[in-house]
């Protein structure tokens, strides 16, 4: 090859990469946050996940894609190992798919219905098409498929490139004894592994592979060791992909690996036995695009039919590689999985999971800590601080992961959970911290011998038992992002605080009387300041649900008007507060 032919075939080379890339990105932003919600529900069953591996491989044109999906997924606890294997086997043949896609670009005719669809006309429609969509239209979904659209006009003009530079080839007599050479299984698999490990894509290799074939010196016998090498290859980037994983992730993505191999083996050994014993008359046929896409589909199905009744042994392989117990949880946001920042579906349902999680260990927190107040116990104050301690472990460790997805592209209802989140991640720290404080109290009277009146008794059960009605009502309107049930509970922050400031009166003419003392006044004055912190954590919480969902977020300006103007609704569920925590 001259250098002019060399600049050509690397320029196309370039050019398929690049649209490879930007349709297969396409692709996942149109379907890619319905998809993978689809692939992480319904894998429930092996032959669901094989089919459901397979639909979303051909889809977002990439089993790498659907593989490091599946390795965050068992590394964060939501699939096991051996729903794993089953998805990962469809995407082994779902992969398939762009070979047939490439093959497009090889339709020629000049007239009649095939005219349309030789390679300058249907990369020209499709690039008019593309680029309307993309400049003309101010849609996102519109703009992307015509993302998708340019992707493919410029895979299609990369894949003429690469024809056009190779086209001489197939006369040249090195080029053909290289090829011959690699009618040896051994050296053809090894040179299509390694040639796929580089490009880490088995789709971009077969394409090359594609293009090389229109030189008419690629055979049958040739072709399929390439095809075999190329499976195997393809699981290196799978493999890198789970460097920090636990060992159940890195089991799942070395199952890739081990399924290439086998199947290769046995495909390899079935083969080549059958044609030593009865000489194939096929094996020197001369190979062409659409043969060779054919060859590789029916390589990777004859892949997963030897696989698939092998699942059990498949894990029973992997864990054997790979030995250990599970990796117990390193954080209480193991949920919150780096491989999912890119599939933003996923992540903001971790997210969303997670926060749950949170409030309701914050609710366990409080609940645990005024019982604390009544019959003290260590083991219980010990039970507060961990789950104190928990609740900052959840703010740093979502607060890192919601602050990456700000960064992504989201749609709109996934950038107002996430503000939701962001907004109410540290009112839920802070219930964990009153939660302490609470119990710190405890532990003070406890050890103090500090003993109430029965009439500060009876004002404190009265105040705690409207902090336990708001958290409720705060956690239960959160939980199921009920804006209702979330308007609820600034009446009765409004009534804590008047409780609140009256007790304290009472406590102050107690003292007057002599009824109380100074020390016992502290810790009366702080639980009451803790109560109304956790009225106001809570408050907060339900203001930041009301406010984002109306697309703003002012909460002086909010509980301003609230106050100022009051509903009827706001005054008839005071009065009903009123009338249920009457001191």
């Amino acid at each position: 090859m001259n250098l002019s032919e060399i600049i050509s075939l690397l320029s196309g080379v370039a050019l398929f990469l690049f649209g490879m890339t930007l349709m297969g990105d396409g692709l996942k932003r149109v379907a890619g946050n319905k998809l993978e919600m689809v692939l992480y529900r319904m894998s429930n069953t092996a032959l669901k996940g094989v089919l459901l591996g397979t639909g979303v491989t051909v889809v977002i044109q990439s089993s790498c894609a659907t593989s490091v999906m599946v390795v965050g997924f068992v590394n964060a606890g939501m699939m096991k190992v051996k729903q794993a294997i089953s998805v990962i086997l469809g995407a082994i043949l779902g992969t398939s798919i762009t070979g047939w896609i490439i093959s497009l670009s090889y339709i020629d005719g000049t007239s009649g219905v095939l005219g349309l669809f030789s390679t300058t006309t249907l990369t020209g429609i499709v690039a008019v098409i593309g680029i309307i969509l993309r400049m003309g239209s101010k849609n996102q979904t519109r703009q992307r498929i015509g993302d998708i659209l340019m992707g493919f006009a410029v895979l299609m003009f990369g894949m003429s490139a690469m024809s056009g530079a190779v086209s001489g080839l197939g006369e040249r007599a090195w080029f053909t004894n290289l090829l011959t050479s690699l009618s040896n299984p051994m050296l053809g698999i090894l040179v299509g592994a390694a040639f796929t490990a580089i490009l880490q894509s088995a789709s971009a290799a077969v394409g090359i592979v594609q293009a090389l074939s229109v030189t008419g010196a690629m055979t049958f016998g040739s072709t399929l060791p390439l095809l075999m090498g190329i499976a195997i290859g393809a699981s290196l980037p799978v493999l890198l992909s789970a460097l920090g994983a636990n060992t159940d992730g890195k089991r799942t993505a070395m199952i890739y690996l081990v399924a290439e191999v086998v199947s290769v083996m046995l495909c390899a050994a079935l083969f080549y036995l059958s044609d030593a014993i009865f000489r194939f008359p096929f094996t020197g046929i001369v190979m062409n695009p659409f043969s060779l896409a054919l060859v590789n589909t029916i390589l990777r199905f004859a892949m997963v039919v030897l696989l698939f009744p092998f699942v059990d042994i498949l894990e029973a392989i992997v864990t054997l590689l790979i030995p250990g117990k599970e990796d117990p949880a390193k954080s209480l946001t193991i949920r919150l999985e780096e491989r999912f920042i890119n599939h933003p579906t996923l992540a903001i349902e971790q997210s969303r999971l997670t926060i749950n999680d949170m409030a309701v260990r914050a609710k366990d927190a409080l609940m645990e800590a005024f019982s604390l107040l009544w019959q003290y116990d260590a083991d219980g104050f010990a039970k507060v601080k961990q789950l104190e301690s928990e609740g900052d472990q959840y703010e740093d460790g979502l607060g890192s992961y919601l602050i990456k997805l700000t960064g992504r592209e989201l749609t709109q209802q996934q950038t107002e959970d996430l503000s939701k989140y962001l907004h109410t991640l540290p009112d839920f720290e802070r219930l964990s911290d009153r939660a302490l404080s609470i119990a710190g109290s405890a532990a003070e009277i406890h050890d103090k011998k500090i003993s109430f009146s029965s009439e500060a008794q009876h004002e404190l059960s009265v105040i705690i038992a409207a902090t336990k009605e708001i958290i409720d009502l705060t956690l239960q309107s959160f939980l199921e992002n009920d804006l209702m049930l979330a308007a609820s509970v600034e009446p009765l922050e409004e009534l804590i605080d008047q409780l609140c400031n009256e007790v304290r009166l009472h406590h102050v003419e107690r003292l007057q009387r002599g009824q109380c003392t100074i020390q016992l006044g502290f810790v009366f004055n702080d639980l009451l300041t803790s109560l109304e912190q956790v009225g106001d954590r809570c408050s907060n919480i339900a203001v930041a649900m009301i406010e984002l969902d109306t697309d703003a977020f002012d909460t002086h300006e909010y509980l301003t008007k609230l106050k100022n103007m009051q509903s009827p609704e706001f005054i008839q569920s005071f009065s009903a507060y009123q009338k249920k925590f009457a001191l």
